[in-house]
């Protein structure tokens, strides 16, 4: 369970990171590599949230216990 708590939290900074980067190519007027940049950091921030909500599930289990 904390590991899905752990990667999920790196996943999220790997989401934001992506998103700046994305601002900064758009900023730059790259629209492509601010759109990749963009659709990696929607896939970070699905991923972690799929974990999260996984790690959320496993805690309940064990505090029902």
């Amino acid at each position: 369970m904390h590991e899905a708590h752990r990667e999920a939290a790196e996943l999220h900074e790997l989401s934001a990171k992506a998103h700046r980067t994305a601002a900064e190519y758009d900023e730059k007027g790259d629209p492509t590599a601010a759109e990749w940049h963009a659709a990696r950091a929607l896939e970070y921030s699905n991923r972690a949230s799929i974990l999260a909500q996984e790690a959320y599930n496993q805690s309940e289990e064990i505090v029902s216990l």
